[in-house]
């Protein structure tokens, strides 16, 4: 199964089973890339945010006119930050963003019970780094990447530049299929 990735100078059309990497300079730009990502041709996409709350990101879902319908939040911070959760259908929580397994669990949860093209974001590995460490942080990336080639899924995984040296952005570039790599003028290359 092809998915439509609409990310300039990226190829047109990536495999089922494909793990994108996006390293980025500032979280700025990043939300128009995620958004578009999960715009087209998707059945499901499960959001999960390290670094905001489940109503932060309906926010911006809803300011960049995104299918809320088709959307699952798993939320890591509301819990471990004392905030009070709004149960829902489409919304998860975990204890926090150092619960890797509970993350990796939640991800079966949701590539299991739905059906079609599925995708999900992880916006960030960094976040889940700052909160976990590094070498956990990347087992839980290439678990992540198993469970999207085992359901025929694809993933978008953000990476800071500001924060990890070239040596752990190299790391995790080789073990993803695709990187998208935003500058700070909002430019992009990609490899795939």
């Amino acid at each position: 199964m092809d998915y439509a990735l609409a990310i300039e100078s990226a190829p047109e059309t990536i495999p089922g089973g494909t793990c994108v990497l996006l390293l980025h300079p500032s979280i700025g730009e990043t939300d128009r890339i995620d958004t578009d990502f999960f715009k087209t041709d998707t059945d499901a996409f499960l959001v999960i945010s390290t670094r905001t709350t489940a109503r932060e990101v309906e926010q911006k879902l809803e300011y960049y006119e995104v299918d809320e319908s088709r959307a699952v939040i798993l939320d890591t911070l509301s819990i471990e930050r004392g905030y009070s959760r709004r149960s829902a259908d489409h919304v998860h929580y975990v204890s926090a963003p150092d619960d890797l397994d509970g993350i990796i669990e939640q991800t079966r949860r949701f590539l299991t019970n739905h059906p079609g093209k599925r995708r999900i974001s992880v916006d960030s590995l960094t976040e889940m780094a700052y909160y976990a460490d590094e070498e956990s942080t990347y087992e839980a990336a290439e678990e992540l990447c198993k469970l999207l080639k085992e359901h025929d899924a694809v993933g978008l995984f953000h990476l800071s530049k500001e924060v990890h040296d070239r040596e752990t952005q190299d790391r995790f570039r080789e073990l993803f299929d695709g990187v998208v790599d935003l500058n700070e003028d909002g430019s992009v290359e990609t490899e795939f």
